[in-house]
Protein backbone atom coordinates (compact mmCIF):
# COMPACT_ATOMS: atom_id res chain seq x y z
CA UNK A 1 0.00 0.00 0.00
CA UNK A 2 1.22 3.47 -0.96
CA UNK A 3 2.55 5.50 1.78
CA UNK A 4 0.66 9.03 2.23
CA UNK A 5 1.96 12.21 1.39
CA UNK A 6 2.80 14.55 3.87
CA UNK A 7 4.53 18.06 3.95
CA UNK A 8 8.20 19.22 5.07
CA UNK A 9 9.90 16.59 7.32
CA UNK A 10 6.92 14.81 7.63
CA UNK A 11 7.15 13.70 4.18
CA UNK A 12 6.83 9.34 3.66
CA UNK A 13 6.64 8.26 0.51
CA UNK A 14 9.11 6.39 -1.68
CA UNK A 15 12.05 8.01 -3.20
CA UNK A 16 13.90 5.82 -5.91
CA UNK A 17 17.63 5.61 -6.61
CA UNK A 18 19.13 4.55 -10.01
CA UNK A 19 22.16 2.81 -9.03
CA UNK A 20 23.12 -0.61 -10.98
CA UNK A 21 26.86 -0.48 -9.54
CA UNK A 22 25.72 0.76 -6.15
CA UNK A 23 28.06 -1.87 -4.20
CA UNK A 24 31.07 -0.35 -6.17
CA UNK A 25 33.17 1.66 -4.16
CA UNK A 26 34.14 4.78 -6.10
CA UNK A 27 33.10 8.56 -5.91
CA UNK A 28 29.94 7.97 -7.17
CA UNK A 29 28.92 6.01 -4.95
CA UNK A 30 29.77 7.95 -1.78
CA UNK A 31 27.77 10.31 -3.92
CA UNK A 32 25.07 7.98 -3.53
CA UNK A 33 25.08 6.71 0.39
CA UNK A 34 25.76 10.63 1.57
CA UNK A 35 22.75 11.01 -0.60
CA UNK A 36 20.74 8.56 1.02
CA UNK A 37 22.02 9.90 4.43
CA UNK A 38 21.40 13.66 4.01
CA UNK A 39 17.61 12.20 2.62
CA UNK A 40 17.08 9.94 5.96
CA UNK A 41 17.77 13.21 8.03
CA UNK A 42 15.24 15.32 5.97
CA UNK A 43 12.47 13.16 5.61
CA UNK A 44 13.17 10.03 8.37
CA UNK A 45 9.57 8.95 7.25
CA UNK A 46 10.45 8.41 3.51
CA UNK A 47 11.70 5.09 2.75
CA UNK A 48 14.87 4.84 0.07
CA UNK A 49 14.44 2.13 -2.89
CA UNK A 50 18.18 1.65 -4.70
CA UNK A 51 17.77 0.10 -7.58
CA UNK A 52 20.72 -1.85 -8.01
CA UNK A 53 22.30 -4.92 -10.52
CA UNK A 54 24.30 -6.09 -7.16
CA UNK A 55 23.00 -9.42 -7.25
CA UNK A 56 25.46 -11.99 -6.53
CA UNK A 57 27.27 -10.15 -3.57
CA UNK A 58 28.33 -12.96 -1.22
CA UNK A 59 27.75 -16.77 -0.17
CA UNK A 60 26.49 -15.65 3.01
CA UNK A 61 23.68 -13.61 2.01
CA UNK A 62 22.17 -16.44 -0.09
CA UNK A 63 23.03 -19.81 2.16
CA UNK A 64 19.87 -20.32 3.29
CA UNK A 65 17.80 -22.11 0.71
CA UNK A 66 13.75 -21.06 0.15
CA UNK A 67 11.96 -23.79 2.83
CA UNK A 68 8.18 -24.87 4.06
CA UNK A 69 9.28 -23.27 7.10
CA UNK A 70 10.56 -20.07 5.98
CA UNK A 71 7.82 -18.38 4.03
CA UNK A 72 9.85 -14.96 4.15
CA UNK A 73 13.11 -16.81 2.77
CA UNK A 74 13.05 -14.36 -0.43
CA UNK A 75 12.82 -11.60 2.21
CA UNK A 76 15.34 -12.34 4.70
CA UNK A 77 17.52 -12.96 1.71
CA UNK A 78 17.05 -9.77 -0.01
CA UNK A 79 17.84 -8.29 3.99
CA UNK A 80 21.01 -10.03 4.72
CA UNK A 81 21.84 -9.13 0.88
CA UNK A 82 20.83 -5.01 1.95
CA UNK A 83 23.46 -5.55 5.65
CA UNK A 84 26.32 -6.82 2.67
CA UNK A 85 25.66 -3.40 0.73
CA UNK A 86 25.64 -1.29 3.99
CA UNK A 87 28.51 -3.03 5.75
CA UNK A 88 30.99 -2.05 2.71
CA UNK A 89 29.18 1.41 2.91
CA UNK A 90 30.74 1.62 6.35
CA UNK A 91 33.51 0.28 5.97
CA UNK A 92 34.56 1.77 2.61
CA UNK A 93 32.77 5.53 3.62
CA UNK A 94 32.05 5.61 7.19
CA UNK A 95 28.61 6.64 6.51
CA UNK A 96 25.84 4.86 8.82
CA UNK A 97 22.82 4.77 7.31
CA UNK A 98 19.46 3.37 9.19
CA UNK A 99 18.63 0.00 7.15
CA UNK A 100 14.77 -0.36 8.07
CA UNK A 101 14.20 2.01 5.66
CA UNK A 102 16.65 1.44 2.82
CA UNK A 103 15.06 -1.44 0.38
CA UNK A 104 17.03 -2.62 -2.60
CA UNK A 105 15.36 -3.98 -6.15
CA UNK A 106 18.08 -6.20 -7.78
CA UNK A 107 18.14 -5.90 -11.64
CA UNK A 108 19.54 -9.28 -13.56
CA UNK A 109 19.75 -7.07 -16.36
CA UNK A 110 22.76 -4.76 -15.09
CA UNK A 111 25.00 -6.50 -18.08
CA UNK A 112 23.25 -4.30 -20.83
CA UNK A 113 25.22 -1.76 -19.50
CA UNK A 114 28.60 -2.63 -20.02
CA UNK A 115 30.89 -1.43 -22.67
CA UNK A 116 32.47 -4.72 -23.10
CA UNK A 117 28.66 -5.83 -24.26
CA UNK A 118 28.92 -3.23 -27.61
CA UNK A 119 32.44 -3.44 -29.31
CA UNK A 120 31.19 -1.20 -31.85
CA UNK A 121 28.46 1.92 -31.27
CA UNK A 122 29.44 1.82 -27.97
CA UNK A 123 27.70 4.72 -26.50
CA UNK A 124 24.48 4.10 -28.24
CA UNK A 125 24.80 0.57 -27.63
CA UNK A 126 24.75 1.59 -23.76
CA UNK A 127 22.11 4.44 -23.48
CA UNK A 128 19.68 1.94 -26.13
CA UNK A 129 20.70 -1.04 -22.97
CA UNK A 130 20.45 0.98 -19.93
CA UNK A 131 16.10 1.55 -21.48
CA UNK A 132 15.88 -2.33 -20.86
CA UNK A 133 17.58 -2.28 -17.24
CA UNK A 134 15.40 0.68 -16.67
CA UNK A 135 12.02 -1.66 -17.71
CA UNK A 136 13.11 -4.12 -15.10
CA UNK A 137 14.17 -1.32 -12.78
CA UNK A 138 10.36 0.29 -12.82
CA UNK A 139 8.70 -3.02 -13.38
CA UNK A 140 9.55 -4.39 -10.11
CA UNK A 141 8.55 -1.07 -8.39
CA UNK A 142 7.79 2.59 -9.10
CA UNK A 143 8.08 5.32 -6.82
CA UNK A 144 6.82 8.76 -5.78
CA UNK A 145 10.39 10.42 -7.01
CA UNK A 146 12.78 8.84 -9.40
CA UNK A 147 16.42 9.90 -8.83
CA UNK A 148 19.02 9.04 -11.05
CA UNK A 149 22.59 9.23 -9.48
CA UNK A 150 24.44 7.30 -12.91
CA UNK A 151 23.97 9.57 -15.36
CA UNK A 152 21.94 7.51 -17.09
CA UNK A 153 19.71 10.01 -19.43
CA UNK A 154 17.87 7.75 -21.33
CA UNK A 155 16.50 6.03 -18.12
CA UNK A 156 14.84 9.17 -17.23
CA UNK A 157 13.65 9.58 -20.25
CA UNK A 158 12.06 6.14 -20.75
CA UNK A 159 10.75 6.62 -16.77
CA UNK A 160 9.11 10.18 -17.89
CA UNK A 161 7.43 8.54 -20.88
CA UNK A 162 6.25 6.05 -18.69
CA UNK A 163 4.96 8.10 -15.86
CA UNK A 164 4.26 11.79 -17.57
CA UNK A 165 3.67 13.53 -13.85
CA UNK A 166 6.56 11.05 -11.32
CA UNK A 167 9.08 13.78 -10.55
CA UNK A 168 12.45 12.77 -11.63
CA UNK A 169 16.22 14.49 -10.47
CA UNK A 170 19.23 13.16 -11.57
CA UNK A 171 22.88 13.50 -10.70
CA UNK A 172 25.28 14.35 -13.01
CA UNK A 173 29.08 12.65 -12.61
CA UNK A 174 30.29 13.58 -16.17
CA UNK A 175 28.59 14.05 -19.74
CA UNK A 176 28.11 10.95 -21.80
CA UNK A 177 29.36 12.91 -24.38
CA UNK A 178 30.67 16.50 -24.42
CA UNK A 179 31.82 19.20 -26.47
CA UNK A 180 35.65 18.41 -25.56
CA UNK A 181 35.12 14.61 -26.65
CA UNK A 182 34.01 16.23 -29.75
CA UNK A 183 36.53 18.04 -29.92
CA UNK A 184 39.39 15.14 -29.03
CA UNK A 185 38.67 13.51 -32.44
CA UNK A 186 40.34 16.10 -34.14
CA UNK A 187 43.72 14.92 -36.09
CA UNK A 188 45.76 17.24 -33.60
CA UNK A 189 44.67 16.39 -30.23
CA UNK A 190 46.32 14.36 -28.22
CA UNK A 191 43.87 14.32 -24.94
CA UNK A 192 41.38 11.74 -24.09
CA UNK A 193 40.78 8.32 -25.02
CA UNK A 194 39.65 9.19 -28.52
CA UNK A 195 42.25 11.61 -29.22
CA UNK A 196 43.23 11.80 -32.83
CA UNK A 197 40.74 9.20 -34.09
CA UNK A 198 38.54 11.70 -36.35
CA UNK A 199 40.75 11.80 -39.43
CA UNK A 200 39.84 9.26 -42.61
CA UNK A 201 36.89 8.20 -43.66
CA UNK A 202 36.47 6.08 -40.41
CA UNK A 203 36.83 9.06 -38.61
CA UNK A 204 34.16 11.20 -40.95
CA UNK A 205 31.88 8.58 -39.76
CA UNK A 206 32.66 8.49 -36.17
CA UNK A 207 32.43 12.60 -36.65
CA UNK A 208 28.73 11.87 -37.65
CA UNK A 209 28.04 9.26 -35.25
CA UNK A 210 29.12 11.60 -32.33
CA UNK A 211 27.25 14.16 -33.39
CA UNK A 212 23.80 12.86 -33.68
CA UNK A 213 24.19 11.11 -30.53
CA UNK A 214 24.71 13.92 -28.80
CA UNK A 215 21.79 15.36 -29.96
CA UNK A 216 19.82 12.64 -28.96
CA UNK A 217 21.42 12.96 -25.52
CA UNK A 218 20.44 16.59 -25.41
CA UNK A 219 17.29 15.15 -25.93
CA UNK A 220 16.63 13.18 -23.05
CA UNK A 221 18.42 15.58 -20.70
CA UNK A 222 14.99 18.11 -21.62
CA UNK A 223 13.24 15.71 -19.43
CA UNK A 224 14.35 15.79 -16.30
CA UNK A 225 13.00 18.27 -13.89
CA UNK A 226 15.55 18.52 -11.38
CA UNK A 227 19.35 18.44 -12.56
CA UNK A 228 22.57 18.43 -10.52
CA UNK A 229 26.25 17.97 -11.41
CA UNK A 230 29.27 17.52 -9.32
CA UNK A 231 31.37 20.25 -10.77
CA UNK A 232 31.18 23.58 -12.43
CA UNK A 233 33.24 21.79 -15.68
CA UNK A 234 30.18 19.35 -15.92
CA UNK A 235 27.55 22.08 -15.13
CA UNK A 236 28.95 24.15 -18.33
CA UNK A 237 28.77 21.29 -20.28
CA UNK A 238 25.59 19.89 -19.45
CA UNK A 239 23.74 23.52 -19.86
CA UNK A 240 25.20 23.31 -23.29
CA UNK A 241 23.83 20.23 -24.24
CA UNK A 242 20.80 19.60 -22.10
CA UNK A 243 20.19 23.41 -22.06
CA UNK A 244 18.39 23.37 -25.55
CA UNK A 245 16.39 20.65 -24.65
CA UNK A 246 14.99 21.61 -21.16
CA UNK A 247 13.94 25.34 -22.93
CA UNK A 248 11.61 23.56 -24.92
CA UNK A 249 9.99 21.70 -22.85
CA UNK A 250 9.60 24.83 -20.08
CA UNK A 251 12.04 23.54 -17.64
CA UNK A 252 12.48 26.77 -15.96
CA UNK A 253 14.43 25.23 -12.92
CA UNK A 254 18.17 26.34 -13.28
CA UNK A 255 21.14 23.18 -13.53
CA UNK A 256 22.69 23.04 -10.31
CA UNK A 257 26.13 22.55 -8.68
CA UNK A 258 26.35 20.25 -6.24
CA UNK A 259 29.95 19.09 -5.47
CA UNK A 260 30.03 15.94 -3.75
CA UNK A 261 30.71 14.97 -0.37
CA UNK A 262 34.22 14.28 0.96
CA UNK A 263 35.03 12.62 4.55
CA UNK A 264 37.04 16.03 5.28
CA UNK A 265 36.07 16.27 8.89
CA UNK A 266 37.33 13.06 9.61
CA UNK A 267 40.17 13.31 7.92
CA UNK A 268 41.02 16.27 9.41
CA UNK A 269 40.37 14.51 12.85
CA UNK A 270 42.45 11.27 11.72
CA UNK A 271 45.47 13.04 9.88
CA UNK A 272 47.52 15.69 11.96
CA UNK A 273 49.16 18.36 9.57
CA UNK A 274 51.99 20.26 12.27
CA UNK A 275 55.45 20.41 11.96
CA UNK A 276 55.52 17.66 13.81
CA UNK A 277 53.89 15.17 10.51
CA UNK A 278 56.00 16.90 8.50
CA UNK A 279 59.31 15.54 9.95
CA UNK A 280 56.87 12.00 9.73
CA UNK A 281 55.99 12.20 5.78
CA UNK A 282 57.41 10.33 3.83
CA UNK A 283 58.64 10.57 -0.02
CA UNK A 284 55.48 9.23 -1.45
CA UNK A 285 53.73 10.23 -4.18
CA UNK A 286 49.78 8.96 -3.73
CA UNK A 287 46.71 8.23 -6.36
CA UNK A 288 43.85 7.29 -5.34
CA UNK A 289 41.42 6.19 -8.02
CA UNK A 290 39.51 3.66 -9.58
CA UNK A 291 41.12 0.96 -12.08
CA UNK A 292 39.43 2.86 -15.08
CA UNK A 293 41.03 3.89 -18.45
CA UNK A 294 39.86 7.27 -17.85
CA UNK A 295 42.16 7.76 -14.76
CA UNK A 296 44.78 7.46 -16.65
CA UNK A 297 47.02 5.31 -14.27
CA UNK A 298 49.83 5.12 -17.39
CA UNK A 299 50.41 8.75 -17.54
CA UNK A 300 51.37 9.13 -13.68
CA UNK A 301 53.51 5.83 -14.08
CA UNK A 302 55.15 7.22 -17.12
CA UNK A 303 55.80 10.68 -15.45
CA UNK A 304 57.10 8.99 -12.17
CA UNK A 305 59.75 7.48 -14.31
CA UNK A 306 61.08 10.44 -15.93
CA UNK A 307 61.01 11.63 -12.51
CA UNK A 308 63.04 9.08 -10.95
CA UNK A 309 65.68 9.17 -14.28
CA UNK A 310 65.49 13.13 -13.90
CA UNK A 311 66.57 12.49 -9.92
CA UNK A 312 69.00 9.82 -10.58
CA UNK A 313 71.05 12.31 -12.52
CA UNK A 314 70.92 14.29 -9.31
CA UNK A 315 70.76 12.07 -6.40
CA UNK A 316 70.70 8.62 -6.03
CA UNK A 317 69.63 8.90 -1.96
CA UNK A 318 66.68 11.04 -3.23
CA UNK A 319 65.32 7.95 -5.81
CA UNK A 320 65.56 5.35 -3.30
CA UNK A 321 63.15 6.98 -0.47
CA UNK A 322 60.79 7.88 -3.12
CA UNK A 323 58.01 5.84 -3.98
CA UNK A 324 54.84 6.12 -6.33
CA UNK A 325 51.50 4.45 -4.15
CA UNK A 326 48.83 3.34 -6.54
CA UNK A 327 45.47 2.74 -4.05
CA UNK A 328 42.15 1.85 -5.97
CA UNK A 329 39.02 -0.23 -5.90
CA UNK A 330 38.33 -2.60 -8.04
CA UNK A 331 34.36 -3.34 -9.47
CA UNK A 332 33.14 -6.78 -8.40
CA UNK A 333 32.32 -8.09 -11.79
CA UNK A 334 34.88 -6.34 -13.97
CA UNK A 335 37.37 -8.51 -15.34
CA UNK A 336 38.60 -5.01 -17.07
CA UNK A 337 39.51 -3.66 -14.27
CA UNK A 338 41.61 -6.73 -13.36
CA UNK A 339 43.88 -6.54 -16.74
CA UNK A 340 44.55 -2.73 -16.50
CA UNK A 341 46.27 -3.65 -13.18
CA UNK A 342 48.14 -6.60 -14.60
CA UNK A 343 48.87 -4.50 -17.55
CA UNK A 344 49.95 -1.76 -15.33
CA UNK A 345 52.62 -4.11 -13.55
CA UNK A 346 53.92 -5.09 -16.96
CA UNK A 347 54.54 -1.21 -17.46
CA UNK A 348 56.29 -0.84 -14.76
CA UNK A 349 58.52 -3.45 -14.65
CA UNK A 350 58.94 -2.49 -18.75
CA UNK A 351 60.60 0.47 -16.94
CA UNK A 352 61.87 -1.08 -14.57
CA UNK A 353 60.72 0.76 -11.56
CA UNK A 354 58.99 -1.87 -9.77
CA UNK A 355 60.87 -1.69 -6.73
CA UNK A 356 59.42 1.83 -6.36
CA UNK A 357 56.12 0.76 -7.15
CA UNK A 358 53.35 0.04 -4.68
CA UNK A 359 49.93 -1.35 -5.49
CA UNK A 360 47.32 -1.32 -2.71
CA UNK A 361 44.00 -2.81 -3.74
CA UNK A 362 40.52 -2.64 -2.65
CA UNK A 363 41.60 -0.58 0.45
CA UNK A 364 39.26 -0.23 3.21
CA UNK A 365 38.63 3.23 4.96
CA UNK A 366 41.52 3.18 8.04
CA UNK A 367 44.24 1.75 5.43
CA UNK A 368 43.66 5.05 3.08
CA UNK A 369 43.63 7.26 5.90
CA UNK A 370 47.17 5.94 6.82
CA UNK A 371 48.24 6.29 3.56
CA UNK A 372 46.96 10.09 3.41
CA UNK A 373 48.83 10.45 6.37
CA UNK A 374 52.14 9.05 5.53
CA UNK A 375 52.70 10.69 1.87
CA UNK A 376 53.40 14.00 0.80
CA UNK A 377 51.92 14.38 -3.03
CA UNK A 378 48.48 13.50 -4.20
CA UNK A 379 48.53 13.04 -7.59
CA UNK A 380 45.42 13.15 -9.82
CA UNK A 381 46.02 11.99 -14.08
CA UNK A 382 42.95 11.54 -15.54
CA UNK A 383 41.88 14.49 -18.42
CA UNK A 384 38.81 16.49 -18.20
CA UNK A 385 38.02 14.58 -14.33
CA UNK A 386 34.48 15.85 -13.66
CA UNK A 387 35.24 16.61 -9.95
CA UNK A 388 37.99 14.52 -8.28
CA UNK A 389 36.64 13.51 -4.67
CA UNK A 390 39.71 11.62 -4.40
CA UNK A 391 41.84 15.50 -4.68
CA UNK A 392 39.92 16.80 -2.10
CA UNK A 393 40.91 13.92 0.26
CA UNK A 394 44.55 14.76 -0.64
CA UNK A 395 43.51 18.56 0.33
CA UNK A 396 41.91 17.52 3.82
CA UNK A 397 44.63 15.70 4.84
CA UNK A 398 47.33 18.19 3.60
CA UNK A 399 48.97 16.67 0.96
CA UNK A 400 50.26 18.81 -2.13
CA UNK A 401 48.39 18.23 -5.04
CA UNK A 402 49.76 17.60 -8.48
CA UNK A 403 46.71 17.43 -11.01
CA UNK A 404 45.71 17.63 -14.38
CA UNK A 405 45.70 20.94 -15.95
CA UNK A 406 41.85 20.47 -16.82
CA UNK A 407 38.23 19.72 -15.73
CA UNK A 408 37.08 19.93 -11.96
CA UNK A 409 40.73 19.58 -10.54
CA UNK A 410 41.73 22.76 -12.21
CA UNK A 411 38.85 24.73 -12.05
CA UNK A 412 37.33 23.92 -8.15
CA UNK A 413 39.42 22.23 -6.45
CA UNK A 414 43.34 22.67 -6.63
CA UNK A 415 42.78 27.10 -7.16
CA UNK A 416 44.49 29.91 -4.61
CA UNK A 417 43.55 29.79 -1.40
CA UNK A 418 44.51 33.25 0.94
CA UNK A 419 46.69 34.45 -2.18
CA UNK A 420 48.73 31.37 -2.51
CA UNK A 421 48.64 27.77 -4.68
CA UNK A 422 47.46 24.60 -3.17
CA UNK A 423 49.42 22.74 -5.61
CA UNK A 424 50.46 22.14 -9.03
CA UNK A 425 48.76 21.84 -12.19
CA UNK A 426 50.26 19.26 -15.70
CA UNK A 427 49.23 17.80 -18.83
CA UNK A 428 52.26 15.56 -20.09
CA UNK A 429 54.67 13.61 -18.36
CA UNK A 430 57.17 15.83 -18.26
CA UNK A 431 55.49 18.53 -16.81
CA UNK A 432 54.24 16.08 -13.69
CA UNK A 433 57.22 14.72 -13.55
CA UNK A 434 58.42 18.41 -12.58
CA UNK A 435 55.71 19.06 -10.69
CA UNK A 436 56.60 15.96 -8.59
CA UNK A 437 60.01 17.58 -8.15
CA UNK A 438 59.29 20.55 -7.54
CA UNK A 439 56.28 19.78 -4.17
CA UNK A 440 59.21 17.35 -3.23
CA UNK A 441 61.83 20.16 -3.49
CA UNK A 442 60.07 22.45 -1.17
CA UNK A 443 61.42 23.64 2.61
CA UNK A 444 59.66 22.27 5.35
CA UNK A 445 58.39 25.44 6.11
CA UNK A 446 56.91 25.97 2.36
CA UNK A 447 55.54 22.55 2.42
CA UNK A 448 53.65 22.58 5.85
CA UNK A 449 52.29 26.49 4.55
CA UNK A 450 50.68 24.57 1.29
CA UNK A 451 49.51 22.10 2.93
CA UNK A 452 47.81 24.53 5.86
CA UNK A 453 46.57 26.42 2.46
CA UNK A 454 45.23 22.82 0.57
CA UNK A 455 43.37 21.91 4.00
CA UNK A 456 41.64 25.60 3.98
CA UNK A 457 40.75 24.63 0.70
CA UNK A 458 39.04 21.35 1.09
CA UNK A 459 36.28 22.91 3.86
CA UNK A 460 34.28 23.43 0.83
CA UNK A 461 33.55 19.90 0.31
CA UNK A 462 32.31 18.72 3.59
CA UNK A 463 29.70 16.10 4.09
CA UNK A 464 26.89 18.99 5.82
CA UNK A 465 28.37 21.65 3.25
CA UNK A 466 26.69 18.44 0.22
CA UNK A 467 23.67 17.44 3.07
CA UNK A 468 22.24 21.13 2.54
CA UNK A 469 22.35 21.74 -1.10
CA UNK A 470 21.09 18.29 -1.66
CA UNK A 471 18.51 18.66 0.67
CA UNK A 472 17.56 21.94 -1.22
CA UNK A 473 17.22 20.05 -4.52
CA UNK A 474 15.41 16.74 -3.02
CA UNK A 475 13.08 19.87 -1.25
CA UNK A 476 12.15 21.36 -4.86
CA UNK A 477 12.15 17.90 -6.88
CA UNK A 478 9.29 16.79 -4.09
CA UNK A 479 6.99 20.17 -4.84
CA UNK A 480 6.97 19.02 -8.15
CA UNK A 481 4.36 16.20 -7.11
CA UNK A 482 1.11 17.48 -7.85
CA UNK A 483 2.09 20.35 -9.86
CA UNK A 484 1.90 19.51 -13.39
CA UNK A 485 3.04 22.81 -14.71
CA UNK A 486 6.75 21.58 -14.56
CA UNK A 487 6.36 18.46 -16.33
Amino acid sequence: MRKNRDVDGEYDRYIGFFHPFCNAAGGGERVLWAAIKATQERYPKAACIVYTGDIDLTESATDSPATENNANSKEAISARKRDVILEKVEKNFNIRLHRSSIHFKFLSTRDWLLSSRYPYFTLLGQSLGSLRVAYDALSQFVPDVFIDTMGYSFVTAFARFIFPSMPIGAYVHYPTISTDMLGSLDVNSVEGLNAGTGKGFRGYLKRIYWHLFAHLYGWTGGNIDVVMTNSSWTRGHIQSLWGPSRSKLGKRREIEVVFPPVSVEDIEKAVDVSEASERKRERTILYIAQFRPEKNHELVVNAFAEFLKNSQERSKGVVSKTRLVLLGSLRDDNKEDLRRVAQLRQLIQRLNIEDSVEFILNAPWKQMLDWLGRSSIGVNGMWNEHFGIGVVEYQAAGLICVVNNSGGPKRDIVVDVDGGPTGFHASTASEYAEAFSGALSLSSEEALTMRHRARLSAKRFSEERFASRWNAQLDALIRFQGDTTNH
